[in-house]
């Protein structure tokens, strides 16, 4: 089987902003490259070095620990934090600018991020190169990792525990909002698995929400023949849901299935209109489009390896691209980041973390 994430040289991770940071205003924007390090544990080194409290930086996204990721955090901005954070001096943090803005950062405020993947012991290199290529040609179902779900893979299920009053929830409010985006995600997942069951993922059916890729703008789709052509070139893809109270819901077929789903997973009992702290709701492109797409091969004394280099939307999944293309070795995933409180788990991985709720087209 293929192995990533064996070296941090292996999976490297660059945040695309969503804006530029302008000079001025009330926040610092430090840039920086860690290496084989959670970014809670560099923010609690950055926190340290400039004064000011963890809770109180700003950041995007979060990063794999067993990667080179560079990526921004947000502090308020005082007359010497910005000499403070350049100065800083530590074996895996290395600051690399810092600039004055108007807002602190939010999660979310990416673009994209651009990887570059270095897989090893690939059986049938040509295979994989062919597999990589018509990827960039049609895109991937878009899936949730099973990262997404925490180590033992039962978040979904355990918070729909704490939320029909079977177990207690957590106390962490991040931990809350964390485990209740695994169980949309859940949700999610079991959408995107019947419209690939019927060969629905990659086009658009009369009563779908699309998503338009250039603007990220929603729309109804009532004229089938010309969305289904526009998805097919790239334009668009339908979308599938992230629940919540202020979700916006498709019309037809596609409707009957999401609320066929959300039954199935939710039941009765959970009132998502006082679960709005959690999660408002979103929606999520059923279709990965991997961008900027190139692969290398690599000739090595251990084995044959390919590199290859995507830019991905925010909150999509570097695996679940790779697995696409080729079967990983089911330790691949070992080293990312984890939270957990009380012996709960839930696992980031590739790009930001995106509790829905947080999740925004800016």
């Amino acid at each position: 089987m293929a192995r990533i994430k064996v070296l941090p040289e292996d999976f490297v991770v660059d945040e695309i902003p969503l804006y530029e940071p302008c000079g001025t205003g009330e926040h610092l924007y430090i840039r920086f490259t860690k290496r084989e390090m959670t970014t809670d544990a560099a923010v609690d080194v950055i926190a340290r070095t400039v004064g000011v409290r963890a809770r109180d930086v700003g950041v995007a996204g979060m990063k794999d620990r067993m990667a080179i990721t560079t990526q921004t955090v947000s502090v308020p901005f005082a007359p010497d934090r910005d000499t403070k954070a350049m100065a800083l001096v530590h074996e895996r943090i290395n600051v690399l600018d810092t600039k004055r803005h108007t807002n602190k950062l939010r999660t979310g405020h990416l673009r994209a991020n651009r990887f570059a993947i270095r897989i090893r012991d690939v059986a049938d290199v040509d295979g994989a190169i062919c597999a990589f290529e018509r990827i960039g040609r049609e895109g991937v179902p878009n899936a949730f990792g099973a990262q997404r779900f925490g180590r033992e893979g039962d978040n979904a299920e355990r918070t729909r525990a704490w939320l029909t009053g079977k177990a207690p929830a957590p106390r962490d409010p991040r931990l809350k909002r964390l485990l209740f985006s695994a169980l949309q995600s859940a949700v999610y997942n079991e959408v995107l698995r019947r419209r690939v069951g019927d060969g629905t993922w990659n086009t658009c059916l009369e009563g779908d929400l699309a998503k338009r890729h250039d603007s990220g703008g929603l729309f109804l789709c009532t004229d089938v023949q010309e969305d289904r052509a526009r998805a097919e070139r790239g334009e668009i893809s339908a979308t599938g849901p992230l629940p919540g109270a202020k979700m916006r819901e498709p019309e037809g077929t596609p409707r009957d299935l999401e609320r066929e789903v959300v039954r199935e997973f939710l039941g009765d009992d959970i009132d998502l209109t006082k679960l709005v702290p959690l999660g408002e709701g979103t929606r999520r492109p059923l279709r990965l489009w991997v961008s900027d797409l190139r692969i290398e091969r690599e000739e090595r004394e251990e084995g044959s390896s390919i590199r290859v280099y995507f830019v991905l939307p925010k909150g999509a999944y570097a695996t679940t691209v790779i697995s696409a293309a080729i079967s990983l070795d089911a330790e691949a995933g070992k080293g990312t980041d984890h939270l957990s409180t009380n012996g709960e788990a839930y696992t980031c991985e590739d790009g930001a973390i995106e509790p829905d709720g947080q999740q925004r087209d800016h």
